[in-house]
């Protein structure tokens, strides 16, 4: 067993204390001892390796609460970025055109075009590409386009054709086909989860092959940035068996939480038909996901007051996903079954639905501990985070907004006054309730260090500041990200912070982010440890 001594500089253990010790001790996978130099010296056996620390800044690695691995890999190896600025640089729709254009020159006939991260509020346009435009790429290959937020996209003729949408399809509940408004014809837009159907998955297109590429891309990305830990949020049936291939004793070099879709449930884990879940230590099953709306930058996030500049007359709230009936049902099912429930909701009317749903099933049925939990919630109120802080309803915000959106929240979305609110984490460290701060990757990218400046500065790309009195610290941000986002899913007692018996997985920067909180954004990770070994070290 191999055992190594972590000392000369600065440890930040997260623990309930906060506690500053000055070494680390650590054997085989796990946290052996915490404290003195000297008591750990006289203790440590012989032929343990000690790392000097020189002064550089070790914390528990990062955790990512919500996210969506490995869709990353996918993107970089199978399908055509089309970010705009900040994140990208695809400024027009011919620039995304000609883009998609390469790709399939590459790709042979009646195989898929997919484009990805393409933004309609950063677009040169401010619009999605249309059918005849994705047609001038190419007839003999099924094109899709998805939307950033990945709550909408653009399909070429062949692929509405595979996609089975013609004009007279009707529009499911929570979503809709766009539709010429004088001729009916269809225009190639497919707005929300329900539209889309399997075209909106993360492991759309992903063979098996694939999945596991994409898989080792991401994994070694995320360690990059520090991260150790880190969930798939909307877990399908086809991509539980992906990761459900991996023998059962094989370490992939990464750990994971997968969030199974709510709706699979009691299928999934009961009945003839439920899934052969192998005994990996890597690969768990967490919380049950839900939704109840859609994206700010497509106007389907729900809102109980109407959206600043309406770009739908009809719908200048945003819209639900689900029925509100619906909803109750699913989540007292999910309730009832012992299940934890993450649940999507931007809108605070989204939000309403499910604090609704669940303050029914715990009267229903009470659970004690239960964590349901609120992913994103951006434009939650006072009042919402009162009524969750005596539910026991803890939130996982998306301050990324901020600096990705935030200007567009501003002049657009939400206007001054609610746009200087998002994402309140503020606000919910005064009403006790407890929060995360995710990345929502691919959304944005998994970076814990800018997203820890995104919740303490709020500053846009254009460096307007979104709510002083938002603002939190730089210990909030970085707890938010370690043991808070272990809490979070239960996983409080083997990782999230540097304590005897638990998992040594550091992250090691180049300098304290207490002690240099302005300039938070400039730290960088310089060295990643998993389970007790260095999985990434800068410039090797």
């Amino acid at each position: 067993m191999t055992r190594t001594l972590y000392f000369n500089g600065p440890i930040l253990t997260m623990d309930a204390a906060n506690s500053t010790p000055e070494a680390v001790l650590t054997g085989g996978e796990t946290i052996r001892m915490v404290g003195p130099l000297s008591e750990l010296r006289a203790q440590m056996p012989a032929g343990t390796q000690e790392v000097d620390l020189q002064g550089q800044t070790l914390i528990p690695a990062f955790i990512d609460p919500h996210g969506h691995f490995p869709d990353p890999g996918f993107i970089r190896l199978f399908r055509v970025n089309l970010a705009s600025a900040p994140s990208g640089d695809c400024p027009d729709i011919p620039t995304a055109l000609a883009r998609l254009r390469v790709r399939a020159a590459e790709t042979p006939a009646g195989e898929w075009v997919m484009g990805v991260l393409f933004d309609n509020t950063a677009i040169a346009e401010g619009r999605m590409p249309t059918r005849a435009e994705l047609d001038s790429v190419s007839t003999d290959h099924p094109i899709w386009v998805i939307h950033a937020s990945g709550h909408n996209g653009s399909a070429n003729s062949l692929a509405l054709q595979l996609h089975g949408v013609n004009r007279d399809t009707p529009d499911p509940l929570g979503g809709r086909f766009g539709r010429d408004p004088e001729t009916g014809a269809l225009t190639g837009l497919i707005e929300g989860l329900s539209a889309m159907r399997e075209m909106g998955d993360t492991d759309f297109l992903i063979s098996r092959e694939r999945f596991w590429a994409g898989f080792n891309s991401c994994r070694d990305e995320y360690l990059s940035y520090g991260v150790t830990y880190a969930q798939n949020a909307w877990a399908t049936r086809k991509m539980l068996e992906h990761f459900a291939s991996l023998p059962g004793g094989q370490d992939p070099g990464y750990d994971l939480m997968l969030l199974p879709i709510g709706e699979l449930e009691p299928a999934l884990t009961d009945g003839p038909d439920a899934l052969d879940w192998p005994g990996n230590p890597h690969f768990t099953l967490g919380p049950r996901k839900l939704f109840t709306d859609g994206a700010f930058q497509l106007q389907t996030a729900f809102l109980s007051a109407p959206y600043h500049r309406p770009v739908d007359p009809e719908h200048p709230c945003g819209m639900p996903y689900a029925a509100e009936a619906d909803h109750r049902r699913e989540v007292k099912k999910l309730h009832d079954l012992g299940h934890q429930i993450h649940c999507h909701c931007n809108g605070d009317a989204g939000a309403q639905m499910f604090i609704d749903a669940v303050a029914a099933a715990l009267e229903a049925n009470p659970r004690g501990d239960h964590r349901h939990t609120i992913i994103h919630g951006q434009a939650l109120r006072d009042d919402q985070l009162q009524q969750m802080a005596r539910l026991g309803i803890t939130v996982s915000f998306f301050p990324a907004h901020v600096h990705f959106w935030g200007d567009r929240h501003y002049d657009t979305f939400l206007g001054p006054e609610r746009a200087g609110r998002i994402s309140p984490c503020a606000s919910a460290e005064r009403f006790g309730v407890r929060y995360t701060i995710h990345n929502d990757a691919s959304v944005t990218p998994t970076r814990p260090i800018h997203l820890a400046h995104c919740a303490m500065n709020r500053l846009t790309a254009s460096g307007r500041r979104l709510g002083e009195d938002q603002r939190i610290s730089a210990l909030s941000a970085l707890r938010a990200q370690t043991i808070d986002a272990a809490w979070q899913v239960f996983k409080e007692g083997s990782r999230g912070s540097i304590e005897a018996g638990k998992l040594a997985d550091f992250a090691i920067l180049n300098r304290n982010p207490l002690e240099d909180p302005d300039r938070i954004e400039t730290i960088k990770v310089t060295r990643t440890i998993r389970r007790g070994k260095t999985v990434w070290m800068q410039g090797q």
